[in-house]
């Protein structure tokens, strides 16, 4: 029996995006930004159960302070949600997934929270939802950068079609990155062929040193 994967850093870097990742919506879903009264609706996404959201609110509540808050009306700008047309509360097509990409330090290029519904998964939604975000970034923003986890697998290998590549440096900003750690559990979870394809790179100086401008972790 597989054991818990841990809670660990790996850090992904794409400085060109790979076209032929790209897909469209499926039938049935439209894409539209998070709205101000969705914000609670936004912080629960990202958690499985009504019980595990509890347990992390608070830190949710925070996270926003701390990373959005000065710039709130961008954030609802920037985040958005797929939503499923054959459901509908009061009028509003239920969300069902969500992604955005967010200037971290004020100066880097981040994907920020993908999270499909479970129940949705397995749909192309995440693609789908990627490729708007990606191809609709103009070429000279890259490179965009992002943070996973080990139990993430099935997403590090979407995020490896678009053409992100595992950080190696030992340290990003104020967080150790576990890769060493992680490239096992990877190898034991992804597919043989899918983890042969991952590719290693090392973060560009000026990123290294944008992430050394703050303590809080903005991605």
């Amino acid at each position: 029996m597989r054991q818990e994967i841990p809670d660990k850093n790996i850090f992904m870097m794409c400085e060109k995006l790979n076209e032929s990742a790209i897909s469209e919506l499926p039938a049935g879903y439209h894409i539209r930004t998070c709205r101000k009264d969705e914000l609670d609706i936004w912080k629960a996404f990202h958690f499985d159960t009504i019980e595990e959201f509890k347990e992390n609110e608070a830190f949710m509540t925070q996270y926003f302070s701390d990373v959005y808050a000065k710039n709130e009306d961008l954030f609802y700008q920037k985040c958005v949600f797929i939503c499923d047309e054959s459901f509908i509360t009061d009028g509003t097509a239920t969300p069902i997934a969500t992604c955005f990409i967010w200037k971290s330090y004020g100066s880097i290029n981040t994907i920020h929270w993908l999270k499909t519904l479970k129940g949705y998964e397995g749909k192309g939604l995440g693609r789908a939802l990627l490729s708007v975000l990606m191809k609709n970034l103009p070429s000279e923003e890259y490179p965009i950068y992002l943070h996973t986890q080990p139990a993430s697998y099935r997403a590090i290998k979407l995020y490896s079609d678009f053409g992100f590549a595992l950080l190696s440096d030992e340290t990003i900003g104020y967080r150790h990155n576990d890769l060493q750690e992680c490239l096992p559990i990877l190898k034991e979870y992804m597919p043989q062929k899918d983890f042969e394809n991952l590719k290693i790179t090392t973060a560009p100086k000026d990123f290294l040193a944008a992430v050394k401008t703050s303590k809080i972790n903005q991605f």
